[in-house]
């Protein structure tokens, strides 16, 4: 039995619609932004797929940028999500709204 392309995309959408859903209706930083990671990976699954299908590597190079950029926002999304809870002491967005001390 051989996994088409068909399959793959469907992996890719319902992974990219909880990622997105997730987005819409959480409140807290972390879990947001586990959700856009979520949604990176979907379309890396979109990528990869495609190339396989059309059996060139253009895909595959744009997995290894889309992670490599995936790799640096990890970092800074982190490290601002840190600073933001050090100086408000909570990491839900209703009260990260103000720009303001």
């Amino acid at each position: 039995m051989s996994v088409g392309l068909t399959e793959y995309l469907t992996v890719a959408v319902v992974l990219f619609v909880i990622g997105f859903v997730g987005v819409l209706i959480r409140k807290n930083t972390l879990v947001i932004y586990m959700c856009l990671e979520l949604m990176l990976v979907a379309s890396t699954i979109a990528f990869v797929a495609f190339s396989r299908f059309n059996g060139t590597m253009d895909g595959n190079v744009f997995v290894f940028f889309i992670l490599t950029v995936a790799a640096a926002e990890v970092a800074v999304g982190l490290a601002i999500i840190v600073a933001l809870f050090r100086r408000r002491q909570t990491v839900q967005v209703e009260e990260l709204n103000a720009l303001k001390n």
